[in-house]
């Protein structure tokens, strides 16, 4: 479990399936995301089992959390580790009514912390659809610079081919 400020981020298990499918099976929301949205119930229900299974290994190679505000569900914040030594990737999604508020920020700083403090990461990319610019800004809230715009993008809910950032920090 982490604490924040304002959220406690506990590892996603299938407690929270209603609310996790609620905005990961949401197309408004999950526009801009290359795995969502999911397009059934059971599809998340693997997803959350995936993560159980590995929030249950010594050595975990992705860590799943749930983003919790005054004991409500609203959204999930990720970790998976890079094949780097001392890299990760960090992912974050919001029910949108709590857009705005500095949630994501506050819960992805959270997952870094969690990731430097318990795995050693040193090194965090975080990446983006280009239109996504709440992403993008909460990535530069974090401290992170971009260091590349690429095109090959595929996102779920969309044939199109998009461009991608991918922001990075550094920790000595």
């Amino acid at each position: 479990m982490i604490q924040t400020e304002r959220l406690t981020l506990k590892p996603l298990t299938m407690v929270y399936l209603e609310s996790t499918h609620r905005y990961a099976s949401n197309a408004e929301i999950t526009r801009y995301m290359a795995f969502l949205p999911n397009r059934s119930l059971e599809e998340t229900q693997a997803f959350i089992r995936d993560a159980e299974a590995e929030w249950a290994k010594p050595d975990p190679s992705y860590w799943e959390f749930a983003i919790l505000k005054d004991g409500v569900h609203i959204g999930g914040a990720s970790m998976f580790a890079l094949d780097e030594p001392g890299g990760a990737e960090l992912g974050w999604i919001l029910d949108p009514r709590f857009w705005g508020h500095g949630y994501a920020t506050e819960a992805a700083r959270g997952v870094m912390d969690f990731g430097r403090g318990r795995w050693g990461f040193t090194k965090f990319i975080a990446q983006c659809d280009a239109e996504n610019a709440a992403s993008a800004r909460v990535m530069e809230r974090l401290g992170m610079c971009l260091i590349s715009r690429t095109g090959g993008r595929k996102n779920r809910s969309s044939q199109k081919e998009r461009e991608e950032l991918t922001y990075e920090i550094v920790f000595d």
